[in-house]
């Protein structure tokens, strides 16, 4: 078998720091599928926030160095190891984590975390699946119980997790508020599935997303940057709301005093932590959306692969997201 003793191209980081330490490497060994793991040609991957807070050492989990960051990828299985049933060298798939990191030519990802890829969504579609739809269906159904006919504000709709929540609240009947920080975001926002769109860099909009609510408040906020907005989202709660903390960057002053009449709750959202049951949920839920056509990813800013540094750079310090970005292999 040919790819067993090749070498692949792949983005290492040897120490954490800026977006420059990332560094293609092109004498990577391509690594073999143990038991219940697929090893994957990688044809697109996806580029999710939480991994520049990995690179830069900031985040809970530090890999050990050197590391292959990213666990979205969508490609083609070249093998299976020992144990593997429900997929087989050929199938067009995408994950949702990967063992071996998916900025790189070829990834292992555990049998679990390899999905189907429709023939209707191409690879970079693919690669724009995981992070952002698991998260999205983890934030709204597991955590923020969502229930049709309750309003749902995507605080930050127009980025991969953003456009997601969009979709998804909208085939669960929910009443769909987006923000977005340029007209082309909230342009994006409307085509995905929010009822109503408002841009967040404009001063005054929170109390037109209130008069949208009429007064009522919002029943269940996704927030991606919650350390800027997590004090006004407590203040645009129903009674009962919740705020879903998908994205932080840094520390915020809230005051808990707006939590209590309301006996409104924050709730921490993270991927990691989800149970099998609850990723096959989510799966199940998900590949149902891709038959039923309402599961669509947007991809945004496309980057080849050696040019991952201006990706990692772009998604944080970009004025607006319009979609996903994805790298290209």
């Amino acid at each position: 078998i040919a790819y067993m003793s090749k070498m692949m191209r792949a983005i290492r980081v040897s120490e954490f720091g800026a977006p420059s330490v990332l560094k293609l490497c092109s004498d990577v060994k391509v690594p073999q599928a143990g038991h219940r793991q697929v090893l994957i040609r990688v044809h697109a991957c996806g580029v999710n926030p939480v991994e520049t807070y990995i690179r830069a050492g900031m985040f809970a989990r530090r890999p050990n160095l050197p590391y292959t960051p990213g666990d979205d990828a969508a490609g083609v299985v070249e093998a299976v190891g020992e144990g593997v049933a429900a997929l087989k060298a050929g199938d067009r798939v995408f994950t949702t984590a990967t063992e071996t990191g998916a900025y790189a030519e070829f990834t292992i990802a555990a049998e679990d975390s390899v999905h189907k890829l429709p023939d209707v969504l191409d690879f970079k579609q693919g690669a724009a699946i995981g992070v952002p739809y698991f998260t999205a269906h983890r934030a709204l159904i597991h955590k923020g119980c969502a229930k049709a006919g309750q309003t749902v504000l995507i605080h930050g709709a127009s980025g991969g997790v953003g456009v997601a929540a969009c979709q998804l609240s909208r085939a669960l009947g929910l009443r769909v508020l987006g923000t977005a920080g340029t007209p082309e975001g909230m342009k994006l926002v409307l085509n995905n599935g929010a009822h109503l769109a408002f841009n967040h860099r404009e001063k005054g909009y929170i109390d037109k997303i209130m008069e949208a609510t009429d007064g009522k408040g919002i029943d269940v906020i996704v927030e991606m940057l919650s350390n800027v907005n997590l004090s006004k989202d407590l203040q645009m709660l129903a009674y009962g709301g919740r705020v879903m903390i998908v994205g932080c960057r840094g520390p915020i002053e809230i005051n808990p005093r707006d939590t209590m009449f309301k006996e409104s709750s924050i709730t921490g959202v993270s991927l990691f932590s989800a149970t099998p049951e609850e990723k096959q949920e989510s799966a199940a839920f998900l590949y149902a959306g891709m038959e039923a056509g309402w599961l669509r990813p947007v991809v945004g800013s496309q980057y080849p692969f050696d040019n991952a540094a201006q990706a990692h750079h772009d998604i944080i310090e970009s004025p607006g997201a319009t979609g996903k970005i994805v790298l290209t292999i």
